[in-house]
């Protein structure tokens, strides 16, 4: 056995399927330990929130400390995330209308682009031409862009509750600071919220762990079937070889896919938990594995030690158990890694289709490609949504496809020499 490890492990292949796996069950089981999140609570008011790091704007000013700091690019940060590209357009577009000569606007020179912006528009002026949605348009630039370059800070003031009057607090400086770690309340969303304003990355976490579990519940079950019908239909053979081939060929037949949406569709969603779905997964995939089992069989029953145990009186479990099944063990191995692989599919494919397991309950990967599906991310452009479910379900049937061929270059003869 330890020789046997050694040699699997000598697998280049293998290792890095094994690596990523073990990378990805690390990360199920130790981050919510670390960050205890509710995976479905909802945290914001509003749906698709990007990834960043958000603080409580009422804490930033509520700060315990300012400090001023001098940054040289503070004002073209400012002014570039406050006039963007499309309204400098516009305001040429506005400013040519208007009769300033084109050549001597330059978009990119934003203090005399404001300069003849203020000396010339006039939110009244209704160009010829012009439509009034336009009109709004450029009122809402002007409004955007007023007080832009302007050095004073902005004033935080508090009603009187007595008198319902306004009352300076503090004056917030153009070159005052926070220290993140000072204020009260952040909360990282490294992948955002989701269509539910559900913080995607916990949810994710507790996803992949649900859908691994599908995943090897449904493999267990389905290797587990598949196994047994291919040990007896191989070793025994005859009519029991042939009833069980008749089902198995009834199975191949009809596809396991439509199969299980049918099963699932008949069980109602109410009932459709994550272990009911990996049971119907697993009851309805044990097909290839059952011919794949009979076929090694066939080539082992009649083989010396085998003849040997029938001589000597053995019962037909034992000769099963001790004689056939220890070697087939590496090939049932490599069967149940990729059921599992085939089984996370599986739910994936089932609950896009809105067959997947209760919404109310756990998440699945499945179930959040539902989510961003039915709430247009992909359409929207909202990646964080979908992309990382996308990449962590290859990475998992990636590191299983390389686990599993590592294993076939090591116990296969053929594929050894």
């Amino acid at each position: 056995m330890q020789h046997t490890f050694r040699q699997i492990f000598r697998s280049g292949k293998f290792i890095i399927g094994f690596t990523i796996l073990m990378m990805i069950l690390l990360m199920v089981i130790i981050y919510p330990l670390l960050f205890p999140y509710p995976p479905l609570q909802i945290i914001a008011q509003g749906t698709f929130f990007p990834p960043g790091v958000y603080v409580s704007v009422y804490d930033a000013i509520n700060a315990p400390a300012l400090y001023t700091l001098n940054l040289e690019d503070a004002d073209l940060k400012r002014i570039a995330n406050r006039l963007s590209q499309e309204d400098r357009e516009a305001m040429k577009e506005w400013l040519v209308s208007f009769g300033v000569p084109e050549e001597e606007i330059d978009i990119e020179n934003t203090e005399q682009l404001l300069s003849q912006w203020n000396a010339n528009y006039d939110p009244n002026l209704r160009l010829p031409g012009m439509t009034f949605a336009r009109q709004r348009y450029f009122q809402r630039v002007n409004a955007a862009i007023d007080g832009l370059l302007s050095t004073e800070g902005a004033i935080v003031a508090t009603r009187d509750p007595e008198t319902g009057t306004l009352e300076e607090k503090t004056v917030i400086q153009q070159t005052d600071y926070a220290n993140v770690d000072q204020i009260a309340n952040v909360r990282v969303l490294p992948l955002g919220t989701d269509n539910f304003g559900r913080d995607v990355l916990p949810q994710l976490v507790v996803a992949t762990r649900v859908s691994l579990l599908i995943g090897l519940v449904a493999g267990l079950i389905a290797t587990t079937i598949g196994l047994s019908l291919g040990l007896v239909a191989g070793y025994i053979g005859g009519l029991i070889d042939d009833v069980i081939m008749f089902v198995t060929n009834l199975f191949t037949v009809i596809p396991a896919f439509v199969l299980l949406i049918l099963i699932s569709f008949s069980i109602g969603q109410d009932r459709r938990g994550a272990i009911t779905i990996a049971i119907v997964i697993g009851f309805t995939s044990w097909v290839w594995t059952a011919r794949a089992v009979r076929s090694q069989v066939l080539s082992l029953r009649n083989r010396d030690h085998v003849n040997l145990s029938k001589l000597s009186g053995h019962s037909v479990f034992r000769i099963i158990l001790i004689d056939i099944l220890p070697y087939i063990a590496s090939y049932v191995v490599m069967a149940l890694i990729l059921q599992i692989s085939s089984g996370i599919l599986a739910e994936a494919g089932l609950s896009i289709l809105g067959l997947g397991p209760r919404t109310t309950e756990t998440p699945t990967l499945g179930l959040m490609l539902n989510w961003s599906m039915i709430y247009q991310a992909h359409i929207l452009g909202k990646w964080w949504a979908y992309l990382p479910v996308l990449i962590t379900i290859a990475l998992i049937s990636f590191s299983m496809n390389l686990m599993n061929t590592g294993l076939d270059q090591v116990f296969n003869p053929a594929l050894r020499d």
